[in-house]
């Protein structure tokens, strides 16, 4: 009788996972993430950046002004997901977290949820544009 059981409840975690695994719930549950950064330096300056998480470098990447690079990815099951980027233009260097799950994938924070995560990258600070248009959200360099 146990065993029959246990037959059972494997067969239905098997299933379930199935189903998680080919639905567009295992893409609500690991969101997709697009992250598109703009050089957007007021100098006109090339922008070096350097981006990577603990698993994944995403290698150095030379903007000119006005041009962008972009990376997809999904969030982790614990919503720790951390992307950081380090950037150089003459005579500075800075890092920041160009996306963190508890800001960027979390519709309690400040700036609510985005899936294209979109950062115009200036000498005072990077900002995260709005798809409503509005007012970007601009934070302090980490570095």
């Amino acid at each position: 009788m146990a065993s029959s059981r246990n037959q059972n409840f494997i067969f239905m975690l098997i299933s379930f996972l199935i189903i998680l695994a080919t639905t567009s719930f295992a893409s609500a549950l690991f969101s997709a993430k697009h992250v598109v950064i703009v050089n957007k330096l007021v100098t006109r300056a090339t922008l070096i950046v350097h981006c990577m998480n603990k698993e994944e470098d995403k290698g150095v990447i030379s903007l000119g002004p006005g041009d962008s690079f972009d990376f997809r990815f999904r969030v982790n099951l614990r919503k720790t997901t951390v992307y950081t980027c380090s950037f150089a233009w003459p005579g500075n260097t800075a890092t920041f977290d160009i996306f963190r799950a508890d800001r960027d994938d979390n519709p309690e924070s400040k700036v609510g949820v985005c899936s294209e995560c979109i950062w115009s990258i200036y000498e005072p600070a990077p900002c995260r544009d709005r798809r409503d248009g509005g007012q970007p959200n601009c934070f302090p360099w980490a570095s």
